[in-house]
């Protein structure tokens, strides 16, 4: 069960790198609930949230991979620490494209039934992706 959880996360990552929307489908149940939705989701959530947050995000950053550096289970969690990377190309809370390479770290939770993804939580550097895309300065800079 464990390793299947981990591979239905890694399916909805190696799908969003492929910029493919039926992944959604494919992984989360129509219950789906994001605890920490992107500052970029309209105002829908649950698995309708989830198509506008993909689409937003393919149209603000070009090119983007999820590279999962550890993951682990507990009954229907699967916790996983992964860097994203990607190229800032359309505009992002205002802020225009820069057209800078960036990288983000996070850790993500999402908990499974069923084969589907039920709940999401994650917590991301924000502060390093606002530095990298230029809407505010760098320590030092």
């Amino acid at each position: 069960m464990s390793e299947a959880n981990k591979a239905i996360v890694r399916a909805l990552l190696e799908g969003a790198d492929r910029s493919d929307i039926s992944v959604l489908d494919e992984t989360l149940a129509p219950e789906y609930d994001d605890h920490n939705p992107p500052p970029f989701q309209g105002p829908a959530t649950g698995l309708d949230g989830a198509r506008d947050a993909f689409s937003a995000a393919t149209k603000i950053f070009s090119d983007w991979s999820h590279e999962v550096v550890q993951q682990f289970t507990d009954g229907d969690y699967v916790i996983s620490r992964v860097v994203g990377r990607g190229k800032h190309t359309g505009e992002f809370l205002g802020i225009p494209a820069s057209n800078n390479d960036v990288q983000m770290e996070g850790i993500a939770i999402h908990r499974i039934v069923d084969g589907r993804i039920v709940e999401h939580w994650s917590q991301v550097d924000a502060l390093g992706m606002l530095m990298q895309v230029g809407a505010i300065p760098a320590p030092g800079g």
